[in-house]
């Protein structure tokens, strides 16, 4: 079983920064990719950004590119979702979520999810 737990949310101005955090615990193993997920009230969970666990396979949504970068440090169990240039429509509850195997843009497809943390970007 593995426990994943974000951080890092809270409430900028349009054009700012977060860095939100997603670790993880329990029993870890390699090949687990991971992937953040956000949604707003009224709205599915959307896919945001996957990686996959040595790093080399990265994926975001088209609404985030070049503004949003998601890394990964193996050695602290821990990935990371580095958010620039903030908008308004960016604001949504944001979730981890991990799976065995290769990265995945399917809410479905994951096996492990955290509780979500609030981002909210005023204008």
């Amino acid at each position: 079983q593995v426990q994943l737990v974000e951080s890092g949310g809270g409430l900028v101005q349009a054009g700012g920064s977060l860095r939100l955090s997603c670790a993880a615990s329990g029993r870890t193993f390699s090949s687990y990719a991971t992937a953040w997920f956000r949604q707003a009230p009224g709205k599915e969970r959307e896919f945001v950004a996957a990686i996959s666990w040595s790093g080399g396979t990265t994926r975001y949504t088209d609404s985030v590119k070049g503004r949003f970068t998601i890394s990964r440090d193996n050695t602290k169990n821990t990935v990371y979702l580095q958010m620039n240039s903030l908008k308004p429509e960016d604001t949504a509850v944001y979730y981890c979520a991990a799976r065995a195997g290769s990265t995945s843009r399917l809410v479905v497809e994951y096996e492990y999810w955290g509780q979500g943390t609030q981002v909210t970007v005023s204008s």
